[in-house]
C-alpha cells in the first residue's frame, strides 16, 4: 500500500514514524522546505495535558494518550537514532490569581475549582497538586506578584524541544524505510469528476465520495492509495484545489530568548512556569524562553509581528519573576500557528467527498502536544488496529 504524507512539521513526522512501524506500507513524505521549518520551529514545546481543563471526550483522550506516549516515545527515539531530545521533566507550575473576569469570585473559589480538577485527575490516574501562597513560595521563591494566590503543579506534564523531536522522528522513520522528499512542492492534485449519484445519495442530497489517484509535484506525478495532508497552513490551498477547502488561518506567535546567567529560584527545581498565557521555560545555564504572543490576521489575512505585544509578554514574565528584569534578550523569533476557521482545532478527518484523503492539520497551539495521538488516529483510519507490527 502506497501512502503519501504532505508536510513534515512535528505532526507529519510523527505520522511518518508511526506508519513506518506497520509492515507492507510504502511511505513517501513531501515537504517544500526542510523538516520542522514551519510552526514547529517556533514552538516552545510546553505540553499542557494533565493541567488542561479538558476532562472527557476526544479532547481529553488525545491529550492523555499523547502524554502517555511521550513517556516511551522520547527514550525510544533517542535509542534508535542516538539523538538527544532536550526535555524538561520537572513539570508545569500554573500561577493562579483571583478571576478578574468574575470579580465576585474569591481566591478560595478559584482554588476550590482546581481541587475539583485534582480529584478528577486522581480518579483518572494522574497527579495534580494545588498549592497555596505559602507552598508556592517554598517551591518557587522567584515568584513575587501581589495578585498570585497560589498555583497548580502538574509533575507529569513536560516541555521538550520540538525541532529536535521532529528531526529524531524523521531520522527514525528513515531507518524504517520512509522516503522523505525535502525541497519538493505539491503543485496540484487530481480532481476526478464525481461518479453519478445512486438513488440513495439523491434521496439524502449527497454526492458519492471519489478517490484521488495522484498528486502533481515539482518532481512529477505521484500516485498513492492514501494521501495525508499535514501541511498546516498549506492545507488550505491543497484542499481548495479539490473543491473542499478547509480554511486554516495563521495566528502569529512571538517569543524571546533571555539570558540571566543564574537560575531563578531553586536551581534543582526548574519547572515551566505559566500564568496569564505567558510561559517561562528554563533552558539551563540561567537561560529562559519566554512566550508567546497571540496575534491574529486582519481582514486581508495579513499579519505582522507587533513589538508592543512582545513587550507586554516580557513585562508579564518580569511581573511574575522580577529577577528577569536583569536578563539580556539574546534573540527573538516568531512563527505562524495554523488555526482552523469556524471549527475546533485540530482537523483530523477524511476530506469530505473523498475516500482516501485524510486531514491531520490545524492543530493551532497544540501541534507538539497532540502529535502522537494524531499519528495514532491516522494509523487507525488507514489500518485495522491489529495490523501494526511490533
Amino acid at each position: 500500500m502506497n501512502v503519501v504524507i504532505i508536510g513534515c512539521g512535528v505532526v507529519g513526522a510523527a505520522i511518518a514514524y508511526e506508519l513506518s512501524q506497520v509492515k507492507g506500507l510504502n511511505i513517501t513524505v513531501f515537504e517544500q522546505k526542510q523538516p520542522a521549518q514551519g510552526s514547529t520551529s517556533a514552538a516552545l514545546g510546553v505540553l499542557m495535558g494533565v493541567i488542561s481543563h479538558k476532562t472527557k471526550g476526544i479532547a481529553w483522550r488525545m491529550r492523555q494518550s499523547s502524554i502517555q506516549r511521550y513517556e516511551t516515545l522520547i527514550p525510544e527515539l533517542e535509542g534508535i537514532t542516538g539523538r538527544k531530545i532536550p526535555c524538561n521533566r520537572q513539570g508545569i507550575v500554573m500561577l493562579l490569581s483571583e478571576n478578574l473576569e468574575r470579580p465576585l469570585e474569591s481566591g478560595v473559589e478559584v482554588l476550590s475549582e482546581w481541587e475539583q480538577l485534582r480529584e478528577i485527575r486522581q480518579s483518572q490516574g494522574w497527579e495534580l497538586q494545588v498549592w497555596d501562597q505559602e507552598q508556592l513560595q517554598k517551591y518557587c521563591p522567584q515568584i513575587s506578584h501581589p495578585q498570585i494566590i497560589g498555583a497548580v503543579y502538574s509533575p507529569q506534564d513536560l516541555q521538550l524541544n520540538a525541532t529536535a523531536l521532529t528531526l529524531a522522528l524523521v531520522d527514525a522513520a528513515q531507518r524504517n524505510g520512509v522516503n522523505f522528499k525535502f525541497g519538493v512542492s505539491v503543485t496540484g492534485t487530481e480532481t476526478p469528476p464525481p461518479p453519478p449519484p445512486t438513488p440513495l445519495h439523491i434521496k439524502k442530497g449527497l454526492g458519492e465520495a471519489r478517490k484521488c489517484n495522484f498528486i502533481e509535484t515539482t518532481e512529477g506525478k505521484v500516485t498513492a492509495d492514501w494521501f495525508i495532508m499535514s501541511a498546516g497552513l498549506g492545507s488550505t490551498a491543497l484542499t481548495a484545489q479539490l473543491d473542499q477547502m478547509v480554511n486554516i488561518r495563521p495566528v502569529l506567535g512571538q517569543a524571546l530568548y533571555l539570558s540571566l546567567g543564574r537560575s531563578l529560584g531553586n536551581p534543582d527545581f526548574q519547572p515551566v512556569i505559566t500564568g496569564n498565557d505567558v510561559h517561562i521555560v528554563p533552558m539551563g545555564n540561567g537561560d529562559y524562553w519566554v512566550g508567546a504572543t497571540v496575534e491574529f490576521p486582519n481582514h486581508e489575512n495579513q499579519i505582522s509581528a507587533s513589538q508592543e505585544l512582545l513587550d507586554i509578554v516580557r513585562q508579564q514574565a518580569i511581573a511574575f519573576a522580577p529577577e528577569l528584569a536583569a536578563a539580556k534578550v539574546l534573540r527573538t523569533w516568531s512563527g505562524l500557528r495554523p488555526r482552523p476557521e469556524g471549527r475546533p482545532a485540530p482537523v483530523i478527518d477524511k476530506l469530505p467527498g473523498f475516500t482516501n484523503i485524510l486531514l491531520a492539520t490545524g492543530h493551532y497551539r497544540n501541534g507538539v502536544l497532540l502529535a502522537p495521538a494524531t499519528a495514532t488516529a491516522i494509523r487507525e483510519m488507514i489500518l485495522p488496529q491489529d495490523s501494526r507490527s511490533n
